[in-house]
C-alpha cells in the first residue's frame, strides 16, 4: 500500500516524537553523552529536525558527510513537536495554498517555525513517490526545542553505519529489520500541505 502523498510518520510515543540530526563531533559527541546540547550549539541559528530515519541518512550520507559525522536521535515532547507545526509556515510560496506571495512573507517572517516535504527515501536513498516532513525551528521555537522538548539524546551513528553496511552488501532484508519502527502520528495539529504533484 502506497502511503498518502503527505503524512508524518516518526517513532513516537504517547508522550514524545523522535527526531534526528546530524552533527560534527564537537557537538554531537557531548550532547549524546548529556542529553543536551553543549555552548558550541547556537540557539540563534535554524536547525532542522527530520523524523524520517532515511530522510536524515540521505542528507548525511550515512554519516559520511563532513560536519554531520555524528547521528543523533533526539526524543522531544509531543507536546513541542505540536507546538512546531501549530506555529510552522511552508518554506516556499505554493500557489493555492497562499493567497499570495506577500501574504506567504508576511506569515514566514513571524513563524518560528518552517515546513519543508521532501520526498522519502529508501533504502538506496532513492526519492519515493511520497513526501516526508522536515522542519526548521528557529528564534523561539530552537531555544524551546533546546531548553524545553528535548527528552534523550541518543548516538545512532554506529546504527547507520551497520544499515549502510547491509545495504552495500545486498543484504536489504537485513537492513530493512535494523530501521527503526516509522508510524503515522495522529491528533497533532498539522501544517498546511503542498498540493499533491508539488
Amino acid at each position: 500500500m502506497t502511503a498518502p502523498h503527505h503524512e508524518i510518520r516518526a517513532r513516537h510515543t504517547a508522550g514524545t516524537v523522535t527526531v534526528y540530526q546530524a552533527y560534527r563531533p564537537d557537538i554531537g559527541l557531548p550532547a549524546a553523552r548529556d542529553g543536551r546540547f553543549p555552548p558550541a550549539w547556537k540557539r540563534d541559528r535554524m536547525t532542522w529536525i527530520k523524523p524520517s530515519f532515511l530522510w536524515m541518512m540521505y542528507r548525511c550520507g550515512w554519516g559520511t558527510k563532513e560536519g554531520q559525522e555524528t547521528v543523533l536521535a533526539v526524543e522531544i515532547t509531543r507536546e513541542g513537536f505540536a507546538w512546531a507545526l501549530e506555529n510552522a509556515e511552508l518554506s516556499h510560496y505554493v500557489r493555492g495554498v497562499h493567497p499570495d506571495r506577500a501574504t506567504w512573507q508576511r506569515g514566514l517572517r513571524r513563524s518560528p517555525t518552517r515546513v519543508q516535504w521532501d520526498p522519502e527515501r529508501d533504502l538506496h536513498l532513492n526519492p519515493l513517490p511520497y513526501r516526508s516532513l522536515q522542519l526548521g525551528l528557529s528564534g523561539e521555537a530552537a531555544r524551546r526545542y533546546a531548553d524545553e522538548w528535548l527528552v534523550s539524546v541518543t548516538d545512532v551513528t554506529s546504527l547507520a553505519h551497520e544499515i549502510h553496511g547491509l545495504v552495500r552488501a545486498g543484504d536489504q532484508d537485513a537492513a530493512a529489520r535494523l530501521l527503526p519502527a516509522e508510524t503515522p502520528l495522529t491528533g497533532l495539529g498539522a501544517p498546511r500541505p503542498v498540493p499533491a504533484g508539488r
